[in-house]
């Protein structure tokens, strides 16, 4: 064989290997289009911050769809509807796309669920069936983000309402979420424990109180403490929680004081329970603002989508799936 014929074996050798080797990529694009990404967003990884970790820094590399699972799993129980699961994935990446695009250090801090911790809470023989669920849920939002106006939307979300989901206007004071609006969710008033009753003496809530109660100027009342007389409400927001409420000189935020009790709900009334102690009725679970999770779940049974779920809660958005992540990992 000549040289010239050498050559040409080799070449055609090669160009069958370059061929046989790109291959995958080329019925890749003819299937999917010239835009599939290089590497799939499951396959990537993100910093994380686990204060029992093993690491010396606390921080460990969590793969990404994993770790919204674990997130999802925390927050929204295991026999919710798949749609709800995929409108609650959609707001947990949306708020850690926030959080990336804002660190300089890209170390994520949100609590989750590991799989052992998954394992333990269903037991070996429902673990399996309930990971893949809301591994579903995540997988099949694929990278679809809540967005306003070209930058990534503040998605809050809650257990259940008082019947009516909060104002972002009224509860942060700012008109920078206007898709955060009061909507009618009456279906929350048949929420697992909407209406829950607490009760504390005045002693109790003055010394939970105590970080943001300012000294009593009157002698008696700091002598002898608060009475019933003592804590009033004074006013609430258009979808019923307490904007503002009295206890003695202090006027704080119901936020203020649900958070200093622990209470469910900043939608509550205090009514005298004899003695010294005040009987607490709360409406609702969570601080009230965006997605109602239990009225999502209803509107999925009801045959809605996610899309649809994401519309009615956060109106004037719009869901985007063309977010290069790679930038913000």
């Amino acid at each position: 064989m000549n040289r010239y014929a050498i050559e040409q074996k080799f070449k055609s050798l090669a160009a069958f290997l370059i061929i046989l080797i790109l291959l995958p990529y080329i019925v890749s694009v003819f299937v999917n289009g010239a835009d599939v990404k290089e590497q799939d967003k499951e396959d990537a990884y993100v910093k994380v911050k686990v204060p029992d970790t093993e690491e010396a820094d606390g921080v460990t590399e969590l793969k990404w769809t994993d770790y919204i699972a674990g997130i999802l799993a925390e927050e929204i129980q295991e026999d919710c509807e798949l749609e709800t699961m995929k409108a609650q994935a959609v707001l947990i990446r949306t708020q850690i796309y926030r959080t990336l695009e804002e660190s300089e250090d890209k170390i994520l801090t949100e609590s989750y669920l590991s799989r052992e911790e998954m394992e333990d809470k269903w037991g070996a023989k429902e673990y399996r069936g309930y990971y893949e669920k809301y591994i579903r849920a995540v997988e099949e939002t694929d990278d679809t983000a809540v967005m306003y106006k070209d930058s990534y939307a503040l998605t809050p979300f809650h257990q259940s309402s008082s019947g009516l989901t909060r104002s972002a206007a009224e509860v942060l004071g700012s008109n920078e979420y206007p898709y955060i609006a009061v909507r009618e969710c009456p279906l929350d008033k048949e929420a697992d424990h909407e209406i829950q009753t607490f009760t504390f003496t005045c002693k109790e809530i003055q010394d939970l109180c105590r970080d943001f109660l300012v000294a009593e100027k009157d002698g008696e009342i700091a002598a002898k403490g608060y009475s019933f007389e003592d804590f009033e409400i004074s006013s609430l927001d258009s979808a019923g929680y307490v904007s503002e409420l009295r206890i003695g000189s202090t006027v704080c935020t119901g936020d203020q004081f649900r958070d200093a009790l622990a209470l469910p709900s900043s939608a509550f009334s205090l009514s005298e329970d004899g003695g010294d102690s005040i009987k607490i009725t709360t409406t609702g679970k969570g601080h009230g603002l965006g997605m109602s999770i239990w009225t999502a779940d209803q509107m999925a049974k009801e045959g809605k989508n996610y899309e649809e779920i994401l519309a009615f809660f956060f109106e004037g958005t719009e869901l985007r799936n063309d977010i290069q992540e790679t930038e913000l990992l």
